[in-house]
């Protein structure tokens, strides 16, 4: 099957484009909604807002899941300073570290407000070698917003309040040797293949096993997949970021398969079965242990549904930091996932 690589880059440009921080993702819902209609699947939209579509399969008991999740991280203001300066949490496990000299958009206020992140002590010439000095923390950084307003009431008029939840630029940038660097890759590129794979199918796919996509909007809570699947699921994989750094065997050049991460082992029937596949289809793949970590796959095993879970990741430098992926690892996901869709049901399932 072909896989159309400038759809993939257009549909991650579209998503990385619309905020979507835990807590505001019926916009980035929408869009998605709207691709699946284009391509013809069929879905419904459960009470928390995910979004399960169906693939139609001969099999149906026990049939599969693929899960990516829509909402990334942000912040929310915990308290606005009587000098106007708001006071951020952040949404998601993330360091502030990566918050400082954000650019950012007050979502839901009057109109687009805008502003920057920065340290608390964010001058050289006025704090010497204290602004080196300062820690680094969610309690060491404030909100500048770019409005005249010096006082908390002037920033109330501008419809900003505790619990504004603040959408920090993406900073997208698509290079010519195929690198791609980005806020939220996590997990847009993983909702992107996902969408390209369903689009390599073609309309009206018959396959083996009937197969949900799900898209989950509060993975980053850990909570994200806990309710989403069936009760005749029995295979649920999760396509999400996996880290590239010093220690980690994950590529940023191929898929990864995971093993093991904070929650425990995933089911070695489904990782031996995802090994195969690479195997077979000559996908370059690689497999990992991530130790601090977890999936929507872990929220539903969490949450008692009785499946087997596997992990498949594009692999990525500095998550939930200015995260890179390359291409080359996103094609062979999207790969990957299109050979799981259209492989044979499991005799171990059901």
């Amino acid at each position: 099957m072909v896989v159309d690589e400038t759809y993939l880059r257009q549909v991650l440009i579209d998503l990385l484009n619309i905020p979507s921080p835990l807590g505001y993702t019926d916009e980035v819902a929408g869009y998605v909604c709207g691709q699946l209609k284009n391509l013809g699947v069929d879905y419904y939209i459960k009470r928390r807002g995910t979004i399960v579509a169906t693939l139609a399969g001969k099999q149906r008991i026990a049939d599969r899941a693929i899960a990516a999740h829509l909402d990334t991280l942000g912040a929310m203001v915990k308290s606005i300073g009587s000098d106007g300066r708001l006071m951020l949490v952040a949404l998601g496990s993330w360091s502030a570290r990566f918050a400082e000299g954000g650019r950012v958009t007050c979502l839901g206020g009057k109109g687009e407000i805008r502003g920057t992140v920065l340290p608390l002590k964010s001058s050289g010439h006025v704090y010497g070698d204290e602004v080196d000095s300062l820690p680094v923390g969610w309690d060491y950084v404030h909100l500048r917003l770019d409005q005249p307003c010096c006082t908390a009431e002037q920033v109330k008029a501008l419809g900003i309040d505790v619990g504004t939840i603040v959408a920090f630029d993406p900073n997208t940038e698509f290079l010519a040797n195929g690198y791609i660097n980005s806020r939220y890759l996590d997990d847009k590129a993983g909702v992107a293949c996902l969408l390209t794979a369903i689009k390599a199918l073609g309309m009206n796919p018959q396959l083996e096993v009937e197969c949900h996509p799900i898209f989950s909007l509060s993975e980053e809570t850990g909570c994200g997949c806990g309710h989403a699947p069936d009760k005749d699921v029995g295979e649920l994989v999760s396509v999400d970021i996996g880290p590239v750094a010093p220690g980690q065997n994950s590529s940023e050049h191929m898929a990864n398969i995971g093993m093991k991460d904070a929650s425990g082992v995933y089911h070695s029937h489904l990782v031996t079965k995802l090994i195969g596949l690479c195997e077979e289809h000559a996908i370059p793949y690689r497999k990992d242990v991530y130790k601090f970590y977890r999936s929507d796959t872990n929220s539903a095993i969490t949450a008692g549904n009785d499946l087997q879970h596997g992990l498949i990741t594009f692999g990525t430098e500095s998550t939930h930091g200015y995260e890179r992926t390359h291409i080359e690892s996103l094609l062979s996901v999207t790969h990957l996932l299109i050979a799981y869709m259209t492989s044979k049901g499991s005799d171990n399932v059901g």
